[in-house]
């Protein structure tokens, strides 16, 4: 085994937990990867619960294979490379793990298994390349979708989190050229997908939301609990894009549609009237949670999750997710 002298404090104190045994030490170790490892499996899944059971399937496969470390790479990146194995093996098994074509003729896609990554679970001090704003936004997220798992470990290995070819191919079992066809396929994709956003991953990314973004959340907060249907029509864009999720077949790519659909479901209207809303902050975008008092209901039951990409100071694209009797990402159930 490799001289823990030449190691670093981690690889040394985790070969000796392993000579040892030490169950305690051995978590107490790989727990501090937890964060980040979580966000990884999140970028390969796009589902928020999904990536807390692997990240937890990645510390039992840690453990069954500890004896297989030998500090010649650093622990963390040990790690990815499990985590990334146990998320394409889980992809290998889910065929609803891809994006389904919409009902609408645009040639868009719906991915309903997407789920937000709630802020307050990020690492608390990340590298920038773990937790950048704009490989988290939903939008990145869903566009990393529509790669093929191992096209998708590539491609987050080397362009979101930096490795080098080599390091990225000995995580994936490939050969390097193998990795750079993939990434080089991969570029092309989100290209497409992403057509008017930065694709450099690895410059300079922002963290927090502009002042134009706070602005509009509140003025969307503002109009829903006034019941205000020109207030939130004059936030929208014309060509808003609106999405219900889980369920599929919700797609909507105009404003007017989107309210249009809103009311005629009941929304706005007695009995869907009465709400109160409270601001978050999920995948670093502004998000309004809204919460709904029905008639003869003295609190207010969360309902939906409506997470905003914003342009110029207008709603862009509006993402809902429908987590009636569901509390969760340590959400309030009533207010």
């Amino acid at each position: 085994m490799t001289d823990a002298r030449l190691l670093g404090a981690d690889e040394a104190t985790f070969i000796a937990a392993v000579r040892s045994g030490d169950t305690a030490q051995f978590a107490l170790i790989t727990e501090r990867h937890r964060r980040e490892l979580q966000v990884h499996c999140y970028r390969m899944l796009a589902n928020y619960e999904d990536a807390q059971d692997l990240t937890q399937e990645t510390f039992l496969r840690a453990w069954n294979k500890r004896e297989s470390f030998k500090g010649h790479a650093a622990l963390r990146t040990w790690l990815y490379r499990i985590a990334t194995n146990a998320c394409l093996d889980f992809l290998e098994k889910r065929n609803d793990r891809t994006p389904v074509p919409s009902e609408l003729p645009d040639p868009g896609s719906e991915v309903p298994y997407l789920q937000p990554y709630p802020d307050w679970m990020l690492p608390e001090d990340p590298q920038e390349s773990v937790v950048a704003r704009e490989t988290i936004e939903l939008a990145f997220i869903v566009a990393v979708q529509h790669l093929p798992p191992r096209q998708r470990a590539a491609f987050i290995l080397r362009d979101v989190l930096g490795w080098p070819a080599s390091k990225a191919a000995d995580a994936l079992e490939l050969t390097v050229a193998s990795v750079t066809s993939a990434l080089q396929r991969a570029r092309v994709t989100m290209r497409e997908q992403l057509p008017d956003r930065r694709l450099d991953w690895r410059s300079p990314a922002t963290h927090e939301l502009s002042d134009d973004e706070r602005s509009v959340v509140k003025s969307y907060i503002d109009a829903h609990e006034r019941n205000d249907l020109d207030g939130l029509m004059a936030l929208l864009r014309d060509d808003l894009r609106f999405t219900m999720l889980p369920e599929p077949g919700t797609l909507i790519v105009t404003a007017k549609d989107a309210v249009d659909g809103w009311v005629s479901s009941g929304l706005f209207q007695r009995g869907y009237d009465d709400w109160r809303c409270i601001t978050t902050t999920v995948n670093r975008m502004p998000a309004a949670v809204l919460y709904l008092r029905t008639p003869d209901d003295p609190e207010y039951r969360l309902f939906n999750i409506a997470v905003l990409h914003i342009v110029d100071g207008k709603i862009a694209e509006l993402t809902g997710f429908d987590v009636t009797d569901k509390p969760w990402l340590s959400l309030s159930a009533t207010l």
